[in-house]
């Protein structure tokens, strides 16, 4: 009876869709002013709003840098939108040391990640590492 009851257990974990947002992943930036570039973990954070962190750092050459932004926030309180759109977040550019308003959209393999100060907007496009 017990062997029933846990296999009947992990038949309905696996019939239950995957709760994960559907930007959640590893990105890679494209190459700031300095030429470097990251690995931004993106997940749901304790507040069940999308953030993400950097997790490793590049050089123009694409080797691995030391940086003392890795374990920083890069976005943070984006709230999903449906249809892999994000809004209202905030985003921090380590080559201008600033933080910006902020949005996304998913697009496949990419996302459009975007910062705003007033009508002054720059945007990129990240790739899915994972």
């Amino acid at each position: 009876m017990r062997k029933t009851l846990v296999a009947a257990g992990l038949l309905a974990l696996l019939a239950t869709p995957s709760l994960a947002d559907p930007a959640h992943g590893l990105w890679q930036t494209k190459p700031d002013d300095n030429g470097n570039f990251g690995h931004v973990r993106i997940q749901t954070c304790s507040n069940g709003k999308i953030c993400g962190g950097l997790v490793a750092s590049f050089g123009p050459g694409g080797q691995p840098i030391e940086s003392p932004n890795i374990g920083r926030a890069i976005v943070w309180d984006m709230e999903p939108q449906g249809n892999g759109q994000y809004r209202n977040g905030r985003i921090y550019a380590p080559d201008r040391d600033s933080t910006y308003n902020s949005r996304m959209e998913l697009r496949g393999n990419t996302l459009g990640v975007s910062g705003c100060v007033a009508f002054i907007c720059r945007e990129q496009e990240w790739t899915r590492v994972n």
